[in-house]
């Protein structure tokens, strides 16, 4: 590997360790970024790169210091330099929780994430800086991400006047119900690709918190969701409603929903969040693949598409909406792969 920013991250981190280190690619993600492992007398670091202009890392190294306060196992930043958009982090291993995950272990870690979020959820600024709110403009963005990449730019789908409508009225039906939603702290990409099992100093493993950078103020269900309903796996719908609605109870106890909160209303915000979660992904792996050469999560829109139809399908409001991705968007993407 030889280009400019990795011969300079190597410059950088060689004068900080006062050695010539050696640095293996983990991989990127989802992102303008990627990582590297760095091994040094007989310990292993996490650096991040980053290029500045595209993602600072200002963002992540003042919410990785909020998580910590909180009690919440993530990387630490041990040497930055923001300027060129380099860090190195503590190194959480390299297991992730959806390797550990099958029908009988799912139970248990998943609630054991959940409960990550009673502190998560009070993360809503870093020192005087609020985090920015997923408001309507945001989540309407979001959505515009699969009608740019899915259906225009993958499938080159033109749509006639009525199909339009029917959209942006679907799409507004899921703006407004993460409108009226109660706001907490969200970490906002929280699945079982960006938890860690780490091992702790009694030998045992324990849960941590990675990409986390995009952090903002949102719906009280978004995270839970992208949990419960990941778009990496999928789970009998009788565990996904056990799961919710222990949450749910959780979440009332804790004062974090009002106990005037009916379960029917917050089922309805959990099913409705989480197809707006799974509209926007299912765009965002196409943009992977076209904008940022990342072909390989082209084999995940399968499985959101699937998520849209099924749950579309439970509420009158979306049925023209569900009955259109199933025969018009998944026989076309069938059709082109």
């Amino acid at each position: 590997m030889s280009d400019l920013r990795f011969l300079q991250l190597k410059a950088w981190l060689n004068q900080i360790f006062d050695t010539h280190v050696t640095l293996a690619l983990i991989s990127g993600d989802a992102s303008f970024r990627r990582y590297f492992r760095l091994s040094l007398d007989s310990k292993t670091y996490i650096v991040m790169d980053s290029p500045p202009k595209l993602i600072p890392v200002t963002p992540f190294i003042n919410l990785a210091k909020a998580y910590e306060n909180n009690g919440i196992l993530s990387p630490q930043v041990i040497e930055s330099n923001v300027e060129d958009g380099f860090l190195v982090l503590s190194d959480l291993g390299d297991v992730q929780l959806l390797s550990r995950l099958n029908i009988d272990t799912v139970s248990g870690y998943y609630s054991q994430a959940l409960l990550l979020l009673d502190k998560i959820s009070t993360i809503k600024n870093v020192g005087e800086i609020a985090l920015p709110l997923y408001d309507s403009a945001f989540v309407q963005r979001e959505l515009d991400i699969f009608s740019e990449w899915l259906i225009k730019h993958h499938l080159n789908l033109m749509l006639d006047v009525e199909t339009q409508q029917m959209i942006e009225q679907a799409f507004e039906f899921l703006v407004v119900n993460a409108d009226e939603q109660p706001k907490v702290g969200m970490h906002r990409d929280f699945h079982s690709r960006n938890l860690m099992l780490t091992p702790v100093t009694d030998g045992s493993e324990q849960l941590s918190v990675i990409d986390f950078q995009d952090a903002v103020l949102g719906p009280v269900t978004y995270d839970t969701v992208s949990l419960l309903r990941d778009c990496y796996i999928r789970w009998p719908d009788a565990l996904v409603e056990d799961l919710m609605q222990k949450h749910y109870q959780h979440q009332v106890e804790i004062g974090l929903i009002a106990a005037d909160v009916s379960l029917s209303t917050y089922r309805r915000w959990f099913d409705l969040m989480g197809l707006q979660r799974h509209i926007k992904a299912a765009g965002i792996f196409a943009r992977l693949n076209y904008r940022d050469n990342k072909p390989a999560y082209m084999a995940d829109i399968p499985m959101t598409l699937d998520y849209i139809v099924d749950i579309s399908a439970r509420y009158p409001e979306l049925e023209k909406f569900s009955c259109w991705v199933k025969e018009t968007v998944i026989c076309e993407f069938k059709e082109k792969a």
